[in-house]
């Protein structure tokens, strides 16, 4: 090693050992300290044993009493819908306010990890994942088949006639509505929460730390075990039941495009099927995530975005390109347009009630009970970017090409309805949601061949979040360490794939979907706490990044060797010693 490589080596430890000082909390604790470390698995004693005691009983409650926790469940949600519908929507326009209002004030300079954290993956790696995982397989569901029931069903906000351009254009506005910016707030929000705290404060990533400004060391116990608790339920159920319903699209569309488009063959649907797809997603979920986060969720995450270009290129291409782009600039105009109404609109005083209840309070209790899965990932792959550049990424990017791939094949759909052959529409109805797709595909070149592409990419993506959802049930019951052994990585991806298998065969799967789903309740008073736990811990940053000792203290880092910084009373002091040069290899 030479000797400027020695000394910029021992700056980065002594600016890491300032980020300490300066930015940790006052704490003898630290990340997983009391794990128990036994048969390559390294556990928090606590949170793991209690958390597969959870999900032990609640399979056997759910299959044992069938019928019965599916009607509580429905019950539940309807019950929340009914009464609760109005804070869910008000809550997730707070997030989006407090988002930006940390983006844009002063706080977005401040960087996640420090002042010399360096960015762990490229703009397009870190891209492709928080999309992959956030909500990639959604997309490949509901972008065909959520205009088309629109364009039937048009919801009461619009009150215009069904199928017809008017009816159009406010399927594409309420699609980009559930699609776009509200969603990514709530995650951005989670994500932002924890990154900061666990890079910034050196807190156990985990969602217990967001709570340190309010408990303190309190985290360490019961209220924080509660809250990881809570949160691995919602991500192990949220997984296990997005894979064993997602397999039924797969089942569908492989046998759709096998038999009715190609003619060769005719794949059999039902349980068994699926349970065996399940089987082999898992697999390879195993296998991905046994390579790491660097080795096996980064690369199949960057697959899925190859293949998702290639499939939305091609039907630019081969599809009605002009009413595609036209659909999708005036799909922006009308979501811009009316974005500030239907953000606020219950239909409580007026039609279009059941279109809240149905699907907007439906999609907002889902994000947020995945918030912790989605915002965690997110956190643990944004180390070194700033605030500001965090908040952008993830809230305006990912939302505009979502935007974009909904026109292209959503307007593909509607294209198909209004001005050709219908076919796609009379498919839909008759088959349901997970065939919207294949049959939209198939009335247009290379049906056959775009449907397989569209099965690969359903499957990759399964393939994804049952990667980011293993690694941060890891995180949650290892006490939040940041690496994990593999051995556990395994454990918890195949638990997911059984869970689901299980739920499958026991028909409690829809059932769980409700119960998923209304976890988000809790949650999203959780979340609006947070975002004042993590105001706090902005505003403490930027007083002590704007202070005169610590300008004085960054200025004279790189040339001296020895740097302690005390703290008494509310001053900072900094003691710059200066040893011989022999201290950093100098010449």
């Amino acid at each position: 090693m030479s000797d400027g490589e020695e000394e910029e080596e021992a700056v980065g430890e002594m600016s890491d050992g300032l980020q300490v000082e300066l930015f940790h909390p006052d704490s003898d604790r630290e990340p997983g300290d009391t794990n128990i470390q036994k048969l390559g698995f390294d556990i928090h004693p606590i949170v793991f044993p209690v958390a597969l005691l959870i999900i032990a009983a609640f399979i056997v409650l759910t299959v044992g009493l069938g019928e019965q926790a599916s009607a509580a469940y429905t019950w539940l949600f309807n019950f929340i819908g009914e009464n609760f519908g109005w804070f869910y929507l008000l809550a997730v326009n707070v997030f989006i306010a407090v988002l930006l209002f940390f983006a844009f004030s002063k706080y977005g300079k401040i960087k996640i990890g420090g002042v010399e954290a360096e960015k762990e993956f490229s703009d397009f790696s870190w891209m492709a994942m928080l999309f992959s995982a956030g909500m990639g397989i959604g997309l490949m569901f509901f972008s065909v088949s959520e205009p088309l029931y629109y364009l039937q069903t048009v919801p009461g906000f619009f009150g215009v006639e069904a199928e017809t351009g008017a009816a159009a254009s406010a399927a594409m506005a309420q699609t980009f509505f559930h699609w776009g910016f509200h969603p990514w707030a709530i995650y951005g929000l989670v994500g932002l929460g924890l990154a900061f705290f666990s890079f910034n404060r050196g807190l156990p990533l985990t969602f217990r730390s967001i709570f340190w400004p309010l408990l303190g060391d309190r985290i360490y116990g019961w209220p924080g075990h509660v809250i990881d608790l809570v949160t691995v339920f919602a991500t192990l159920f949220g997984l296990a039941t997005s894979l064993g319903l997602g397999v039924a699209q797969v089942n569908t569309g492989l046998s759709y495009v096998g038999g009715d488009m190609l003619g060769l063959f005719a794949i059999p649907t039902g349980t068994i099927p699926q349970i065996a797809l399940i089987a082999v997603i898992t697999g390879i979920a195993t296998l991905s995530v046994a390579a790491g986060l660097d080795g096996g969720v980064k690369r199949l995450s960057t697959l899925n975005l190859y293949l998702m270009f290639a499939l939305l290129g091609f039907l630019l291409i081969v599809g009605p390109t002009v009413y595609i782009f036209g659909t999708w600039v005036e799909g922006l105009g009308a979501y811009f347009g009316n974005i500030l109404a239907l953000s606020f609109f219950t239909g409580t005083l007026g039609e279009g009630a059941s279109t809240v209840t149905a699907w907007t309070v439906f999609y907002w209790g889902w994000w947020i009970a995945w918030s912790p899965f989605v915002g965690m990932f997110i956190a643990r792959i944004s180390r070194g970017r700033t605030v500001r550049e965090f908040v952008l990424g993830v809230l305006f990017l990912p939302a505009l090409f979502s935007t974009l791939w909904l026109s292209t094949f959503g307007g593909s759909a509607l294209f198909n309805t209004l001005e050709g052959s219908g076919a796609a529409m009379a498919t839909y109805n008759e088959l349901g949601q997970t065939v919207a797709m294949f049959a939209m595909l198939e009335q247009f070149p290379l049906g056959a061949v775009t449907g397989i592409l569209a099965t690969l990419l359903v499957i990759t993506f399964f393939v994804t979040s049952s990667d980011s959802g293993s690694l941060v049930i890891d995180h949650l019951t290892s006490g939040g360490k940041h690496d994990v052994p593999r051995a556990q990585r395994i454990f918890w991806a195949i638990t997911e794939g059984l869970v689901a298998a299980i739920l499958l065969w026991g028909g409690g799967l829809n059932a769980l979907q409700t119960a998923a789903i209304t976890t988000g309740l809790p949650f999203a008073f959780i979340l609006c706490l947070m975002c004042y736990t993590v105001y706090l811990g902005l505003s403490n940053e930027y007083e002590i990044l704007e202070s005169e000792e610590f300008a004085e203290t960054i200025e004279e880092l790189t040339d001296d060797e020895n740097v302690d910084v005390v703290t008494t009373g509310d001053q900072m002091v900094t003691d710059i010693s200066a040893e011989d040069d022999e201290a950093v290899g100098g010449d």
